[in-house]
């Protein structure tokens, strides 16, 4: 693939490897809380088809997803939604233009499921990004997160970003993220304290902007920007064949994101049960 704006044409095998960086990505996360002594999470997924990925967290209800979903795969629908339902979990199923068909939506309707909301992929090319047109606060830095010292003052701005209420027991949690291979971790400081925090997950040639956060006292200074700079660029230099990350449509995020080049790759509908 030729570096250069413009040359990403929307494509079914984009898509799928969209899906797939994705998926990986979430995948992993369950796994470092799948080995917490007694699994207290309550994680459990299933592979069921080609790419098709039914997730499970009994005590985090945001990674209840069933991904990869297509066209002639309706029949894995109600066996999935029994899985969930005999947890006592909801759930819901993620599906995608280009991969979706009436008999996806007639099935899961039929189920008691309804579209009920939809999130945004964006992707762009992997040229290095310069200039500084949307530079952060000029008293921020951008640093890569290698050392122990600078995890726990990432995991500081990643807490403090999505307002963690138990920060303590997530630091211990999630100590395996740093060195864990394919995730690269950022630090935003601002005048040197810890203020935003992203990761960036390489996958099979796809790099993937995944959770990003800003602590609220530091935020509309642009270090959401100034790290998505900073992971496309090094997602370039590992050579990736493009770059993908996701966000509520129009939200900041999504915003931050067509500053920095990316455009909209496609939205998916988010299908949940009623009540």
């Amino acid at each position: 693939m030729t570096a250069g704006r413009g040359v990403l044409l929307p494509s079914l095998d984009l898509i799928r490897q969209t899906i797939i960086v994705e998926t990986a990505y979430t995948l992993a996360r369950l796994r470092i809380l799948e080995r917490l002594p007694g699994n207290p999470i309550g994680v459990a997924y299933r592979h069921v088809d080609d790419g098709v990925v039914a997730m499970m967290a009994r005590h985090i209800p945001g990674f209840n997803a069933v991904t990869g979903l297509r066209s002639g795969l309706e029949r894995h629908v109600a066996p999935l939604a029994e899985w969930y339902r005999s947890a006592g979990i909801q759930t819901q199923f993620e599906l995608v233009p280009g991969t979706y068909d009436k008999e996806l939506g007639r099935e899961l309707s039929r189920l008691g499921y309804f579209q009920a909301g939809f999130h945004t992929s964006l992707i762009r090319e992997p040229e290095p990004l310069g200039g500084d047109a949307d530079a952060a606060d000029a008293a921020a830095a951008v640093e890569r997160v290698t050392t122990a010292e600078q995890f726990d003052a990432f995991l500081d701005a990643y807490t403090a970003g999505w307002q963690i209420p138990e920060r303590a027991g997530f630091k211990a949690n999630v100590q395996p993220w740093l060195g864990l291979p394919g995730w690269q971790l950022y630090l935003a400081r601002v005048d040197g304290r810890p203020a935003a925090a992203g990761i960036l997950f390489l996958h099979d040639k796809v790099g993937y902007c995944a959770d990003a956060a800003t602590d609220p006292a530091f935020r509309r200074r642009g270090l959401q920007t100034a790290l998505l700079r900073r992971r496309i660029a090094d997602a370039h230099a590992a050579g990736v064949e493009f770059v993908c990350s996701g966000a509520d449509y129009l939200s900041t995020s999504h915003r931050a994101m067509e500053r920095v080049g990316m455009r909209v790759q496609f939205v998916r509908a988010l299908w949940r049960q009623l009540g």
